[in-house]
Parts: C-alpha cells; sequence; structure tokens
C-alpha cells in the first residue's frame, strides 16, 4: 500500500518543515509515503469561501485516481487514539489498498465535491490547529502507527 498526504499550500516555519521531512523520511522504513504540497489558489482573495473550497477542491480531485481511497482531515471525523489509528491502518492494509489518500485541505475546509469523494473522515482533535502544524501532528501519527503496528518502543502505553 502507497500513502499520500495532499496539503494546500506551503509550510511557512522552516521548524515545522524540517520536523515534517525527519518524520516522512522515518514512515518511509514502514510503508512507501509521499507528501505533496497543492500551491495556494491563485487570487484567493478575490474569491468567495465557497468558490475558493470548489477551486481547492477542484486541484485536489486532478491528483486523485478513481481506484484511490481518500480520507479527509475534517473536525467532524471519526477520532482515534493512536493505538486504533494503528488498527484502523492495518485494516486498510489487510484490504488490499494500492493507494490512501490522506487531505487536509484549506483555510475554509472542503467544497461538496470532496465530502462526496471521500470513504472518510479523520479528526485529530476537537481542537483547532494550523493548517501548517496539522502536516506534522498527522504524519507523525502516522509514524506512530506503523511502530505501534511492528511493535517498536517509540509509542508507550
Amino acid at each position: 500500500m502507497k500513502i499520500k498526504l495532499l496539503a494546500i499550500g506551503k509550510t511557512d516555519s522552516k521548524d515545522l518543515q524540517a520536523l515534517i521531512e525527519e518524520y516522512s523520511k522515518r514512515l518511509g522504513f514502514y510503508v512507501s509515503f509521499n507528501f505533496e504540497i497543492i500551491p495556494d489558489i491563485k487570487n484567493a482573495k478575490n474569491l468567495s469561501e465557497k468558490q475558493q473550497k470548489i477551486a481547492e477542491g477542484n486541484e485536489l480531485l486532478k491528483r486523485i485516481e478513481k481506484s484511490d481511497t481518500m480520507i479527509i482531515l475534517d473536525e467532524k471525523g471519526n477520532t482515534f487514539s493512536s493505538v486504533q489509528f494503528s488498527e484502523f491502518l492495518q485494516k486498510k492494509m489487510n484490504s488490499g489498498l494500492k493507494n490512501l489518500i490522506f487531505i487536509i485541505g484549506g483555510p475554509y475546509g472542503y467544497s461538496e465535491e470532496m465530502y462526496q469523494r471521500a470513504t472518510g473522515k479523520i479528526s485529530l482533535s476537537t481542537m483547532t490547529f494550523s493548517h501548517q502544524m496539522v502536516r506534522l501532528f498527522f504524519i507523525e501519527q502516522l509514524y506512530r502507527g506503523f511502530t505501534i503496528l511492528k511493535n517498536e518502543p517509540y509509542h508507550h502505553s
């Protein structure tokens, strides 16, 4: 199984970017992982929230194949403990999926088309985090999930 994380807009913080790269590198020992950044929508200031969500959704959907399983990170999604998330990953791997795509949307969320295309929603917390920090948190949780599956000492219950 291959895992891809798609996100809108670049990470401004060099410190966050360095940690994202570190955990992405670590993930490579367990699974084929790719983190792709979709550039911010041009002239977004001139668009309504709905128009911006539609434009971002169109850019994201261009990068997703019909056969891909797409999960969006959404505040109204299912929450997991780290162990439960590792079990979720194991189930996806056992199902024979080729591509599992996780999406971090833009500042206003997702278009209706994105919700319709998604096969699931995951929430990292009921708290709100910056989109840049969510990237790091999610990649770290992916890494943690695989270390749990391999029974490695990274995670302490």
